[in-house]
């Protein structure tokens, strides 16, 4: 399943420099995913949220440091993965 999620945000962040000034969105979207898997944590979920809490650590140190397009889509891809992570770990909550 993680592979999964981690293979999912791989493809989608292809698209990424198309969607390089979205960067505040995503990374709310990211942070609401991961508040939303904070509400029931357990064994299995802590370290996919703990490595969702990373990820969009560093989706939003590209995002303030950003000079180049890159840097964005950096930034998206980073966001995107935080979500995935935080995604699977919703899911892993609700069997």
């Amino acid at each position: 399943m993680r592979t999964l999620a981690v293979a999912l945000a791989l493809v989608v962040a292809g698209v990424a420099p198309a969607w390089a000034f979205n960067c505040p969105v995503l990374i709310k979207q990211a942070e609401d995913l991961i508040r939303k898997a904070e509400a029931k944590p357990g064994p299995d979920t802590k370290p996919l949220i703990d490595e969702a809490k990373k990820q969009v650590a560093e989706a939003r140190a590209h995002h303030e440091n950003a000079k180049t397009k890159r840097d964005h889509g950096d930034a998206v891809r980073k966001a995107k993965v935080a979500a995935a992570f935080a995604e699977e770990a919703v899911t892993l909550q609700n069997p």
